[in-house]
């Protein structure tokens, strides 16, 4: 391949020398950090509910093989082990799902945050075995698809009020669990990834 001539002679093409800098890969947001949707299209949210389905297959896989001292190994400098991103995983979403019943029996709730970090110091988040939440999980998330799935439209649009975060739609809370269902799984396989295990 040429670039061109000078004086009658071809100029043969000079090997470029591309630096590409990617940017670095932050621990905390593996996939990145959550983005609330505007309006939400219904294959978005038909995509949100798959995620939630397949969760516990992918939490499960994700720990499949590690032992102890590795599920007590830290995802990130400073952030939860293994063990306890699983039982966080199995904290967070009972709290998700119910508040999504309350939004669909009450009106528009108030509903209060926890202290996940506390939680996830308590003796069973940071000492029992993974297998325990990974079953939780499992039962859980069968019971809020099939919730989810008989939505109509109406019910979708129901929702609650957290003291934090402010109104919170079924459809958002939704999309938001599915994100966060893909986030922890990446913090695992993202550590297993670089300690080659």
């Amino acid at each position: 391949m040429t670039l061109g001539k000078s004086g009658g002679h071809v100029l043969p093409l000079q090997p470029m020398s591309l630096k590409i800098e990617w940017p670095a890969l932050d621990p905390r947001f593996p996939i990145g950090p959550y983005a609330s949707a505007g309006n939400i299209a219904a294959a978005e949210r038909i995509h949100a509910v798959a995620t939630l389905a397949e969760l516990p297959s992918h939490l499960r896989d994700a720990v499949a093989g590690l032992d102890d001292d590795q599920l007590d190994t830290p995802y990130r400098e400073g952030g939860w082990t293994l063990r306890q991103v699983v039982h966080h995983v199995a904290d967070s979403h009972m709290n998700a799902f119910i508040r999504v019943r309350r939004a669909l029996t009450e009106d528009w709730p108030a509903v209060s945050p926890y202290d996940e970090k506390a939680w996830a110091l308590l003796v069973d988040s940071a000492t029992a075995p993974v297998g325990l939440s990974l079953d939780l999980v499992e039962g859980l998330h069968a019971r809020w698809v099939r919730l989810l799935e008989s939505l109509t439209a109406d019910e979708w649009e129901r929702g609650f009020k957290h003291a934090k975060m402010g109104p919170m739609t079924v459809e958002a809370a939704t999309l938001l669990y599915a994100w966060h269902s893909r986030h922890h799984v990446a913090h695992i396989t993202h550590l297993r990834k670089k300690r080659g295990w």
